[in-house]
C-alpha cells in the first residue's frame, strides 16, 4: 500500500491551477525503466492566453530514493504520527516564449519579474540568442524558471502548493502575455 499518491497530487495540482485562472493543455508522465525516476509534466497558460505566445510548463521530478525513504519513515511511525519533513521533490515552473525579434533588456525584465514573483517565487531569467541561418539576424528566446521544493509530507496532506505560489505564477504569466506583443514586433 502506497503512503503517498503522486498521481492524485498532480491531478489536484491541475485542478488547483484551473481554479487560479489557468487553462491546462496537456500532461505527460515519464518513468525511467532503470532508475524508476519519474517526471510529471503539465502544460498550461492563463485562460486569456489561449492564442498567445506564453506557455507555462510545470515539472515534478520524483526521485525513487526519496519516495521510498518517505514511505519507510511513515511505516516506522505509530498510526497518525507524521515523520519529519525531510523528504522533498523539485517542482519547476518554466515559462517559454517563441523567438523574440525585439527581445527585452534582461536586467530590466529580471527586476520587474522579481516584483511579480515576490519572495515566494524566486525567478531565474535567461535568454538564448540563436542565428537560424548565416544571413539571418539573431533571435532571442526567453526562459524564466522558478524552482520550488515540494514536501512529501505536504503532498500526503494535500497542501503542497499554496494558492500564493499559483497566484504569483499567474501574475508572471500575465506580465509576459501583456508584454510579448511588443517583443514580437
Amino acid at each position: 500500500m502506497a503512503v503517498i499518491d503522486i498521481a492524485g497530487f498532480v491531478a489536484d495540482l491541475k485542478d488547483h491551477a484551473v481554479e487560479h485562472g489557468f487553462h491546462v493543455h496537456d500532461e505527460r508522465h515519464f518513468v525511467e525503466s532503470y532508475s524508476l525516476r519519474q517526471n510529471w509534466e503539465v502544460d498550461l497558460h492563463p485562460e486569456e492566453g489561449c492564442e498567445g505566445p506564453v506557455d507555462l510548463y510545470l515539472s515534478l521530478e520524483i526521485d525513487p530514493r526519496v519516495l521510498l525513504g518517505f514511505e519507510d519513515a511513515v511505516v516506522a511511525r505509530a498510526d497518525g504520527e507524521d515523520p519529519p519533513d525531510d523528504f522533498h521533490f523539485p517542482l519547476n515552473f518554466t515559462w517559454a516564449l517563441p523567438p523574440l525579434p525585439l527581445g527585452p533588456d534582461l536586467l530590466v525584465l529580471a527586476t520587474e519579474l522579481a516584483g511579480a514573483g515576490g519572495p515566494d517565487l524566486p525567478l531565474e531569467v535567461s535568454a538564448i540568442d540563436s542565428i537560424p541561418a548565416a544571413t539571418d539576424a539573431p533571435e532571442r528566446s526567453l526562459r524564466i524558471v522558478a524552482h520550488q521544493p515540494v514536501s512529501a509530507l505536504h503532498i500526503r496532506a494535500g497542501d503542497a502548493v499554496s494558492c500564493e505560489v499559483l497566484d504569483r505564477c499567474l501574475d508572471v504569466s500575465r506580465y509576459l502575455l501583456e508584454r510579448a506583443p511588443q517583443w514580437l514586433g
